[in-house]
């Protein structure tokens, strides 16, 4: 494209392509300009909670962290590591924001704010949606979110053991009964799913460890019913039998041996 032009305006040209290409360079190289270089801590805290009240979570989070550098040693240092983790949670961060807690725990444990940070910890992991499964595939759903929901429960007990009267120990109470009548829950689920495809030795194996595993709990009372019914359907008489004993006895206003499974979709019971 160049064979119309003389030889200075093809070195004009190029000589300005090369410089522009340096300049190009040069202003990818340049690294951005943190804007909060002079800001004052208590400007920081207060532009980070300004973003997070706003729901602007990942644009708090950053700033939490510098806030954590710059006020190194202070409360205030420990009150940003704090909120960080709650800024992490509601962007849904789950792991970032049980690192951070985990640090914060490990690092602080003295803290005014240890009782909170354990909570927020149970809520991170919390999943109210625990005892809602419905079966409509082969998938085992009784191994979705158990770790989780385990790790809640001990937070959540901590709590509740350590710091009996704080203000977030009746919510970690209920959330606790949940988390078991959820667990609890889902083992029946998965058993009355695998009775219903004739899996019958599966489904009494997860019955028994329902009834095993939890105690007091709504969803024993199915659990027992689908042992008395896995057992009837191999014939099995003797622990058929037996089975329909300890059923009659546990819950003699039980409706299963007269109206069979209740509706999936009804949920036991909901705090929030």
């Amino acid at each position: 494209m160049f064979s119309n032009l003389s030889v200075v305006q093809r070195t004009v040209i190029l000589c300005g392509a090369g410089a522009l290409s340096l300049f190009l360079v040069g202003c990818a190289g340049t690294p951005a300009i943190d804007k909060t270089v002079s800001w004052s801590p208590n400007r920081i805290y207060a532009e980070a909670q300004d973003e997070a009240n706003s729901g602007s979570y990942e644009k708090a989070i950053p700033l939490f962290e510098k806030l954590e550098g710059r006020a190194a040693g202070t409360p205030l240092a420990q009150q940003a590591q704090i909120e960080k983790a709650y800024a992490q949670y509601k962007n849904g961060e789950q792991a970032q924001a049980t690192a951070t807690l985990d640090r914060f725990i490990k690092l602080h444990p003295s803290s005014p704010a240890l009782d909170y940070a354990l909570y927020l910890k149970g809520l991170v992991n919390f999943n109210d949606r625990l005892g809602l499964f419905g079966f409509v595939s082969q998938q085992d759903l009784s191994e979705r979110d158990q770790k989780s929901a385990k790790d809640s429960f001990e937070s959540f007990r901590e709590v509740t053991t350590r710091f009996p009267d704080s203000r977030y120990t009746a919510d970690a109470q209920q959330r606790m009964v949940y988390i078991v009548n959820s667990l609890a829950q889902s083992e029946v689920h998965v058993a009355r799913y695998y009775y219903s495809r004739g899996a019958y030795i599966a489904a009494i194996n997860r019955a028994q460890t329902a009834i095993a595993e939890y105690r007091d709990v709504p969803a024993i009372e199915e659990a027992a019913f689908i042992l008395f019914k896995s057992y009837e359907a191999l014939g099995l008489n003797d622990l058929r039998d037996d089975a329909r004993r300890i059923l009659e006895k546990s819950f003699p206003q039980s409706t299963y041996l007269t109206r069979g499974f209740k509706p999936v979709a009804n949920p036991w019971y909901k705090f929030w």
